[in-house]
């Protein structure tokens, strides 16, 4: 979301976002030097609140929810959502406080727009007025312009929001990227929805674990975890998305319904008791084999409500699987037999540290062109 701030030196209201490569700003206004700090403070704190509700529609969108029932969450996010049609008239005439009492919209973007309303009307300065409605105006236009796919200017600071939901258009420049670099280019975590990236690496990594299982044997859905032996690296949620994959699950469905599922325990809310329930039965058995209590407690304390990071999870899936396709070609390299139509004549008067680094881009560059070759076979799996 964007945040709103004072600069009390140059007596400027700006606006500050984050993108995958720092922080921006810019200037909204300058303000009389004799303007109240206070009430200038409140008009900031009133637009950082309506930008987190305009942005918190496209980090939870209705087509999320399992229903669009009236009165269920998806019809109350739909409600939300279309609320973008009022917003300019909320800031411009808002709810005033009428007889010791206020109206209060039940909608929180409606209500943040009021509010940013009546800081306008108690600071009463028409310039600073029309450059936080034009400022309103090009904060809603990022958000719906996030939704199309398109993360330019403003927009880009969806590349740092986890999202219940991937954009088609996002998936397939994933895809692209990850076509030209399978390890991942860098342009994936500053150009690209991480929720929409994930579901394309998801998909590379399947590919990358068929292509380790044929040179290795082992198994797709342990090929993660045998890297590890090789290379320290998060295996776990890597290989958790493997085994759905090869339960027959698109990327998609996999990836949303993890992120999903951490974005609720992030709200506080216990998305599926029965899962709970069941590694609580699991720690209570593994809890009576011991007798010495720290270790009883240890084991109760490190059961996780969701396997990826509830700040970030989105961010978290993608570094994962990321790793997880590196960890696959650790794998691959161990198995695998290079061409040596590449040899060069004199390697023998190379160093050790050369040679190691000729081998390692011919290793890679040879696993990268077998997990293309599975990648595009199977393309299919990402509509």
């Amino acid at each position: 979301m964007t945040r709103y701030c004072i600069d009390r030196v140059r007596h400027e209201l700006i606006a500050t976002w984050g993108t995958g490569q720092g922080d921006l700003a810019t200037q909204i206004s300058a303000v009389p030097v004799d303007t109240d700090l206070a009430a200038l403070s409140r008009l900031a704190a009133a637009l950082t609140h309506l930008s987190a509700a305009a942005w918190h529609t496209y980090t939870h969108p209705a087509g999320a929810a399992d229903s669009l029932e009236p009165n269920s969450e998806g019809w109350r996010r739909e409600q939300e959502r279309r609320a973008f049609s009022e917003v300019a008239q909320a800031v411009a005439d808002p709810n005033l406080p009428q007889g010791g009492s206020l109206v209060v919209e039940y909608s929180p973007l409606l209500e943040n727009a009021h509010s940013v309303g009546r800081a306008l009307l108690a600071l009463d300065i028409p310039e600073l007025a029309e450059a936080v409605r034009a400022e309103t105006a090009a904060e809603l236009a990022a958000v719906e312009g996030a939704e199309l796919g398109d993360l330019t200017g403003r927009a880009q600071q969806a590349v740092l929001l986890s999202r219940e939901d991937a954009s088609p258009v996002q998936v397939a420049a994933a895809d692209r990227l990850l076509e030209e670099d399978p390890f991942g280019p860098a342009a994936l975590y500053t150009d690209i929805d991480p929720t929409a990236a994930a579901v394309a690496a998801a998909h590379w990594l399947h590919a990358a674990a068929e292509a380790v299982s044929e040179t290795s044997g082992y198994a797709p859905t342990e090929v993660v975890r045998e890297a590890d032996n090789i290379e320290a690296l998060p295996h776990e949620t890597p290989t958790l998305v493997l085994e759905l994959l090869d339960d027959s699950a698109s990327p998609y469905d996999v990836v949303t319904g993890l992120v999903r599922h951490a974005m609720k325990v992030a709200d506080g809310v216990l998305p599926d008791p029965a899962a709970l329930r069941e590694q609580l039965d699991e720690a209570e058995e593994m809890i009576t084999e011991y007798d010495d209590d720290s270790e009883s407690d240890a084991e109760l304390t490190g059961i996780r409500l969701t396997p990826l990071d509830p700040r970030r999870p989105a961010r978290d899936l993608l570094e994962d699987l990321l790793t997880a396709i590196n960890g696959c070609w650790l794998l691959h390299d161990e198995y695998a037999e290079l061409d040596d139509e590449d040899e060069d004549p004199d390697d023998e008067d190379k160093s050790e540290d050369e040679e190691a680094e000729r081998h390692q881009h011919h290793s890679r560059a040879q696993f990268a062109a077998l997990v293309r070759t599975i990648a595009a076979r199977n393309r299919d799996r990402l509509a």
